[in-house]
């Protein structure tokens, strides 16, 4: 890995923004961390927190859970970077960035829910997948990358249940948080690319944005848990798997690797779903699913990386944060 980009994964992780940090044997470890790991490790967590939603919404109503989790994210990352302390160094566009990103995260989390609580957690991850593709193939110019991506359209179509056109408010929800998921990963390149702001810090600070405005969506069915507390706890589990782990690997994983490779490997959060919807819900496959995700898995197997000469992520220098 270049050392360019080394230095960007750790810049990200906040290495270099506190005075009495030894980012030695750390800093070694990013860098023998291919990015893909990172992705991995979002991939699971990605779902695996909104399976253990889908088990709390007996407790508390859907769009309270959404906002706990936001807020839980929110609180956690406001403890860890104290990111207020950057806002008032970033540019104009760089704050208009930071607002459409958390803009995004408040409505993508809650229309997500609504649609999991109406259909299965396999059925909205390939939903929430198609709009991706289109990032992928605008980069797909080589006929191993266009068999790629035609398995992984496959894969996805066959993971769909088309019999649940028949719960049209719960597509609805799903096609919603497919087009808001492809603008989290537009705009979250961006924000790890950023050279006013580190990937991390951007997070927080999307994230802190993200919970004002998803403050009148599920404040209200949100209060019952502030009374129960196995809910309360519950729900920030649910934010931890759903909201940190997977966030900070992503900034990680897009830091290092191309847009188009990123989002190719996506293809993989319908079989991961999928694979957590069974141990977790007990929601098992058709036949034909389970081959919708061996087509998934293949095609991202073949896919074959552009040569990361052309990109030109921010130097560790460039780092902004206090």
């Amino acid at each position: 890995m270049r050392m360019v980009a080394f230095g960007l994964a750790v810049d990200n992780w906040g290495m270099t923004s506190s005075d009495d940090a030894r980012p030695g044997s750390a800093a070694r470890t990013v860098e023998r961390m291919p990015p893909h790991v990172y992705f991995v490790v979002s991939a699971v967590f990605h779902y695996l927190g909104p399976a253990l939603a889908v088990l709390l919404f007996a407790r508390v109503e859907v769009l309270g859970v959404a906002w706990l989790r936001i807020a839980t994210a929110a609180v956690l990352f406001a403890a860890w970077r104290r990111p207020w302390r950057v806002w008032s160094r970033l540019d104009r566009p760089t704050r208009l960035l930071l607002l459409g990103w958390g803009a995004v995260l408040a409505v993508m989390n809650s229309v997500f829910y609504l649609a999991i609580d109406r259909l299965p957690l396999g059925t909205v991850a390939a939903i929430e997948f198609l709009p991706v593709i289109v990032l992928a193939a605008v980069a797909a110019r080589t006929g191993r990358n266009i068999a790629a991506l035609i398995a992984a359209v496959g894969g996805v179509y066959l993971l769909t249940d088309v019999r649940l056109v028949s719960e049209p408010l719960g597509m609805t929800f799903a096609v919603a948080n497919a087009v808001l998921f492809a603008l989290y990963i537009v705009l979250g390149h961006r924000v790890a690319r950023s050279r006013q702001v580190s990937g991390i810090d951007g997070l927080a600070l999307s994230m802190l944005i993200a919970v004002v405005i998803a403050l009148p969506i599920g404040l209200r069915q949100a209060v019952p848990a502030f009374l129960d507390p196995v809910a309360l706890a519950a729900a920030a589990g649910v934010g931890i798997c759903s909201s940190v782990i997977p966030y900070v690997t992503d900034q990680l994983a897009m830091a290092r690797l191309p847009r188009a490779t990123y989002a190719l490997m996506v293809s993989l959060l319908p079989a991961t779903a999928t694979v957590i919807g069974i141990i977790v819900l007990i929601q098992f496959p058709t036949a034909a699913e389970a081959f919708g995700v061996a087509l998934v898995v293949a095609g991202v197997a073949l896919h074959q990386q552009r040569p990361a000469a052309s990109q030109q992520p921010k130097p560790a220098s460039s780092h902004q944060g206090p």
